[in-house]
């Protein structure tokens, strides 16, 4: 069993916002894969279906950014996911914007979801991190991720960052080894 995970903000206000990155692949691969409608449980969101004889699920934890590995843990708990099979997907303002960076384990670089996460579960799970830039201060920074994308980003992001991942989505998945998936996703990123 695999279990995708965007992190984000629930409610409109936020629906766009750099915070919400992981949120907006989340709906943009379940729409891609044809996953039915996400289903709305005490704090999370989820869909799931059967891709080449494996489940899948990919969920949007409700509990605010700070608070995902409470949402994250009773998934993995109920369904015992192991951390190998776990994909978290969030905003990283130390990447450029539509820069990506796939990797296993590793620090939670002062991202709040994931520090949340990694107390809940552990460090050990992969991550994709979606460059969404950085302010000129660090004081701006709070202002700055739960800001609006600009109207323009947006379809490059889907252009040049969800497609390309989505399209290779059940190679990163199954593939034993991930190197090589890793680096075509990559390439077609920066070629975009």
């Amino acid at each position: 069993m695999f279990l995708i995970v965007g992190l984000g903000n629930p409610g409109l206000a936020y629906a766009y916002t750099r915070h919400n990155a992981g949120f907006m692949f989340a709906d943009y691969l379940a729409s891609y894969l044809a996953f039915p409608d996400f289903k709305e449980k005490t704090d999370l969101a989820y869909t799931g279906k059967v891709i080449e004889g494996r489940k899948v699920i990919i969920m949007k934890p409700q509990t605010f950014m700070n608070l995902s590995g409470r949402a994250v843990v009773k998934i993995v708990s109920y369904y015992k996911i192991d951390s190998s099979n776990i994909f978290v997907v969030h905003d990283d303002i130390d990447l450029p914007l539509f820069d990506v960076r796939i990797k296993f384990a590793g620090s939670h670089g002062g991202h709040n979801g994931l520090r949340d996460i990694d107390s809940a579960i552990g460090k050990n799970y992969w991550r994709i991190r979606i460059g969404v830039g950085r302010p000129p201060s660090k004081d701006q920074v709070a202002n700055y991720v739960l800001s609006s994308f600009n109207n323009d980003d947006i379809p490059k992001i889907i252009d040049k960052i969800f497609e390309p991942i989505s399209s290779s989505i059940n190679d990163l998945l199954f593939q034993e080894s991930k190197a090589n998936i890793i680096d075509k996703i990559q390439i077609a990123i920066s070629g975009k």
